[in-house]
């Protein structure tokens, strides 16, 4: 049932007048609403960014032509590890996010500078993800394919594998693995 502010203000004078207290002296409303406007609404003005609303910066990798096209044709999931897609900024293709704080995806990057042969990578349903850095991994870049993809999965969705797991499928069919042995 909706109560009008007028009549719950009368039975709050009532009760008051019956328990013999006296009810507190009346406020000026221009006073309430200027000296308290930025108290009340500075959360307000948070509450975009922390529900992640707004885009997220993710910067945009240069690849080739062939691996451009290749990362355009990758097809998202629209939501991974129960987080939602963002927008990003600048708006491109090639990269994509989900959730606050953001998982970010960027398609075409370079071969991690500190990728060897002999580094230790982490298998997923047939992706071979490198993690940087290595003694705890946040960013991982599927390797081995013939477009690497980085995610950068931040510690609120920890375990990262299972953000990898979600975003395997779509890499997978893709983007093409190279030949054996190379990475």
């Amino acid at each position: 049932m909706w109560t009008s502010w007028a009549s719950s203000s009368s039975r709050r004078s009532r009760r008051s007048r019956a328990s013999r207290v006296p009810s507190p002296a009346p406020l000026s409303t221009s006073r309430i609403r200027f000296r308290w406007a930025p108290v009340l609404l500075a959360p307000l003005a948070l509450l975009p960014a922390a529900c992640g609303d707004g885009a997220v910066e993710v910067p945009v990798p240069h690849p080739d032509a062939a691996t451009r096209r290749l990362c355009e044709g990758l097809r998202l999931p629209a939501k991974v590890h129960g987080q939602s897609l963002r927008d990003t900024k600048p708006d491109s293709q090639l990269t994509a996010a989900w959730g606050s704080p953001a998982i970010a995806l960027r398609c075409g990057v370079p071969i991690p500078a500190a990728l060897r042969q002999t580094s230790e990578l982490v298998d997923i349903n047939g992706i071979s993800w490198f993690g940087q850095p290595v003694d705890r991994p946040v960013t991982w870049t599927a390797v081995g394919r013939q477009a690497y993809v980085e995610v950068t999965v931040p510690a609120k969705y920890r375990p990262a594998g299972d953000v990898l797991i979600e975003l395997t499928p779509a890499i997978k069919a893709t983007i093409p693995a190279k030949p054996e042995g190379q990475i």
